[in-house]
């Protein structure tokens, strides 16, 4: 029997697989606590193929973004993902935390754009880079 692959490269989605991601939905996070448990919190995310990256944004104090920085410098296997109905769309990747203010500019350039709404004002906000290294779904 043969069995359907759901696995795209990251960096050259079909079409469709992208144009959902571009749509505007709640998606959700998943990272690991420091005794391994997974995390999983609703965000937004938006996806840049080009770059390899996707991105979050959010504050400092989060718990995501402290579960990130928990693991180092090397950063965390963490994935985001999206569905409706029977349409789904997961991102892998190693995830960082970042604070330079261009690349948390950029994130929230592109919440804005995907979200149709500009992120409320937040001094403690950073962005959670995930460089992504595998795509799964069908959109």
């Amino acid at each position: 029997m043969a069995t359907t692959r759901y696995t795209l490269d990251p960096g050259a989605p079909d079409a469709p697989y992208l144009s959902f991601w571009r749509e505007r939905h709640v998606c959700t996070l998943t990272t690991l606590r420091p005794d391994g448990t997974p995390h999983v919190v609703p965000v937004g995310v938006t996806y840049d193929p080009e770059a390899r990256l996707a991105r979050v944004i959010t504050s400092r104090t989060s718990t995501k973004a402290k579960n990130v920085l928990a693991a180092g410098e090397e950063g965390m296997p963490v994935a985001v993902c999206q569905v409706e109905g029977r349409r789904w769309a997961t991102l892998e990747g190693r995830a960082r935390v970042r604070t330079e203010p261009e690349r948390v500019a950029e994130a929230e350039r592109r919440y804005t754009e995907r979200y149709q709404r500009t992120p409320r004002e937040n001094p403690l906000r950073v962005v959670i880079e995930i460089e992504l290294t595998r795509a799964l779904g069908r959109g």
